[in-house]
Parts: C-alpha cells; structure tokens; sequence
C-alpha cells in the first residue's frame, strides 16, 4: 500500500512538473504571438519609409533633370533668338543696299553716277550681311537628356528583402601577434555588398585550441567594424591564449559567429614575490615603496584569492624564503614569483627618478639574503645611484661597469635564457643600454631592489620586434662587457 502511495507521489510531481513545463510553453507561444504582431507592424513601417525615401530621392532626381532640360533650352532659345534678330537686320540692310545699288545703275548722268557707285562699294564693304556666320550658333537636337533607366529598373525589380549574413572565415595565415597587439583578418565565403559592419569578440583563455564551453572569462566585444581586420593595441596578456570569432551584420540582421579560432599570445607573467622582500619594502602586487619605518608582509594567499593575480603560472615557485629567511641588512631587494628556465622574456620597470637607489636584474633562487644585486655571481643588474652624485651602471659578481648612457626613467629588461643574454634597454625609445653574456646554470628570478624611492613592475608584455630586430642583427655585442660575465 504503502509502495502504490510513493509511486503514486512521484506520477503526480511529474505530471506537476509538466504542467508547468506546458504552461511556461504555453505563456512562451502567446508572447511569441505578440511579437510576431509588434514584429511584422515594425517592419512593414520600415518597408513603407524605405520606399517613400525611394520615392523621395527618385522625385528629387526628376526635378532636378526637368531643371537641366529647361535651362538648356533658354540657353539655346536664348542664342537661336539673337542670332534670328541680328540676321533680320542684316537682311532688311542688305535689302536696302541692293535697292539703292539698282539704281545707281539706272542712273544716267554721268557725273553724279562714279559718286554714287562708291557709295554703293562702300555699304557694300561695311554691310553686316557679309560679316553673319550662317550656322547656328546651337544645336536643336536635346538628345543628350535622355535618361535610359533600363539597369535602375531591374534593380528595382530584383529589390528582395536583406538576406542574413554568411559568417565570416578568419584567415589565420595572415593574423599576427606581436609587440602586445593582435591583428586579426577574415574573409566572407561569399561577395555581400549589403554588410554595414562586423562585430569581433574576444576572450583570455589558458587552453590551447577550439574555446570550451565552460569559460570564465567573458567575452569582450567590439562593435562597428567596417574593414575585414581589426587590431586590438596595448594588450596585457595574462593568459597564454586567447580566442577570437568575427559575426557580420546588415542593417537587419547579424549573422553567425565566425568558427573561434585561438591565437597563441605567449609572455611573461609574474609578480613580485612579498615573502621575499625586505622588511623596508612595501610590496603590493606590482608596486613597490621604500618605507623606512618598516613595511607589512603582504598576505598572498588573501590576494589570490580575492582574484588579483590571475591564474597562476606553471613555473610560480612557492614562497620558501618567509621569516629569517627575507632579504635584510642593506639588501633592500625583493624577487619575482616566477622562474626563467629557457626561452625569451620581457618586463619593463618604471621608477620614481628621484629614489635615492634602485636597481634591476634577475637572479638565483639562491642569493643570499644579506647579499645586494650585482655584487655576487648569483646575480646580474643595472644599478642607478643618486646618491651624492649620479651614477649609472652595471654590476655583477662585484664587478662594475660605467654606462655611458642617459638614465631613462623606464628601463626594459630582456632575458634570451638558453642564448645566455640579459640585455638592458631604454623602454621608449627601445635604445639598447647594456647586455650581459652568461651561462646561466639556475633557473632565473626577476629581482629589484630600491632604497628611498619606488618603482613599478609591467609584466605580460612579448618581447618586441625592434629588441628581436636587435638580437637578430647582433647589435647586442656592440654594447656587451666582455669582463661581466
């Protein structure tokens, strides 16, 4: 009895279920009924104003031909008119003179008659008959305002309604990534003349790769492209991929997405480790502040959770240098939280000019903490000192060289690891400072160090073309110190 009412219970919570499916369908139907109504009323307004602006511009036309037929028939009646009445005078002239000229030849005093026959010659000379072009002036043929409308008419005629876009194809041959900048091309598979704009969407992602379903990251949109690529500039690019997909609209409709695509955005990403720092450091996230009254240990598991440091990276080592272990004495110096191990990587570094001493490099894990960048073998820097007097150099293993160069205020640093090479350039003006040649033995960690002063981190950038230029071209070796190794 008891089984009949329990399954009794569950037929009546699916049927309840389903009523209510049925009448949530039912409420969807009559909603759709009504918009197919606002709908159709809609766009038949929009038919009938599309037509009359049709008409509008088809009647401005007609009257501005009817204008051109009727000015050129004044001008023309104009000409015929003047050129009628000057002819009229000539002929009543010439009328007058061959009266007068029959008779002078009837006259037969002999003395009057050589008189009157120059008189004769004369009129004869000045007469306006003899100096009259007798081709009009201008044509009465009008043909050349005839308007053949024949190619308008079957336009017209194959007037239909806006057909929904084809979705785009994205041309990864000749999409580009580089210098923090994507350029993105695509194509439509078929000729529409009738697109207005294209609308690109994109997304972070760490997966290499179709874009999967579940994403945190949103979509960002960008809307109102007219030309078939678009270049997204001044990317921070914290993830290793991202996915693109480009949808084409008319002025109806859009159309569908094109098939995602995911574009390799490949840089460096870390942040500055606050375990490592000394206690005069205040590090919060990508910024530093010298404080002499001591500053806080940040705490980094607060931080990520709260999201402010991005998905963490592979290579992020774990704090292992907390407590007695942090940089002291007049090591006023914190690391990264992420190792260089090979490939190429690139950060720059902005200061506050006036910071008493500041210097920028990688080091080992293993830099001791009383030790300062650029005075062991486990680290290399270039190192400003205002101090007294201002001096710019570069240091490693307690060896120094002056640089005779400007100090810029943002210094870029580029490590090529498996080549060997960390090189030092000017960040505006992309002008190589100095490069250090080195087999690097140990994973490598970004390493700062300040002293009454501030600076501030940039990461995720690439590497930029102009430093690859460089590189390539071996202008590197031009500014390398063969005896800082």
């Amino acid at each position: 009895m008891e089984d009949q009412r329990e399954a009794l219970r569950k037929i009546i919570t699916t049927l309840a279920m389903k009523n209510e499916e049925i009448q949530s369908f039912i409420y969807s139907l009559k909603q759709m009924l009504l918009n197919v109504e606002a709908n159709s009323a809609k766009v038949q307004e929009d038919l009938e104003a599309e037509f009359q602006s049709l008409l509008s511009v088809l009647e401005e036309l007609k009257e501005g031909m009817l204008m051109k037929i009727k000015q050129d028939r004044a001008s023309r009646t104009y000409e015929l008119q003047n050129q009628l009445a000057a002819c009229t005078r000539a002929l009543e002239s010439s009328e007058e003179l061959l009266e007068t000229a029959n008779q002078t030849l009837q006259t037969m005093d002999s003395e009057d008659f050589p008189q009157a026959a120059k008189q004769v010659k004369d009129g004869v000379t000045m007469a306006p008959a003899f100096r009259l072009s007798l081709k009009a002036k201008v044509s009465d043929n009008m043909s050349h305002l005839m308007v053949d409308f024949a190619q308008e008419r079957q336009m017209l005629q194959a007037l239909k309604f806006l057909p929904v876009p084809s979705a785009p194809v994205i041309d990864l041959a000749e999409s580009l990534v580089a210098d923090n900048c994507v350029t993105l091309v695509w194509r439509m598979p078929d000729e529409d003349s009738k697109i207005d704009h294209y609308v690109l969407e994109y997304r972070r992602t760490n997966f290499e790769g179709p874009p999967r379903l579940k994403e945190d990251q949103p979509w960002m949109v960008i809307e109102g492209i007219r030309q078939t690529e678009y270049t997204l500039t001044g990317l921070k690019f914290d993830m290793k991929y991202m996915n693109f997909r480009v949808k084409a609209c008319n002025k109806a409709v859009a159309g569908e997405f094109s098939e995602p695509v995911t574009l390799e955005t490949a840089a460096f990403m870390f942040r500055l480790d606050a375990s490592t720092s000394h206690q005069n450091l205040r590090v919060d996230n990508l910024s530093v502040e010298w404080d002499a009254m001591g500053g806080k240990v940040q705490d980094i598991k607060a931080r990520e959770k709260d999201g402010k440091g991005g998905t963490p990276s592979p290579k992020r080592v774990p704090s292992s240098r907390g407590g007695r272990d942090r940089f002291t004495a007049e090591s006023y110096t914190v690391l990264g939280d992420t190792m260089i191990d090979g490939g190429e990587h690139y950060w720059e570094v902005r200061y506050e000019p006036d910071s008493k001493a500041f210097g920028v490099g990688v080091a080992y894990r293993s830099l001791g903490r009383f030790e300062q960048l650029g005075k062991t073998a486990a680290s290399w820097c270039l190192h400003v000192n205002n101090w007294l007097q201002v001096s710019f150099t570069a240091k490693h293993a307690n060896k120094v060289k002056v640089l005779d160069a400007p100090v810029p205020d943002c210094l870029g640093v580029h490590c090529d690891f498996h080549q060997g090479l960390l090189s030092f350039y000017n960040a505006r003006t992309k002008q190589l400072l100095h490069t250090f040649k080195a087999k690097f033995t140990q994973p490598l960690l970004p390493a700062f160090t300040v002293w009454c002063g501030s600076f501030q981190v940039t990461t995720g950038l690439q590497v930029p073309s102009s430093v690859r230029c460089l590189q390539k071209r071996g202008s590197a070796t031009s500014s390398s110190n063969t005896s800082l190794t």
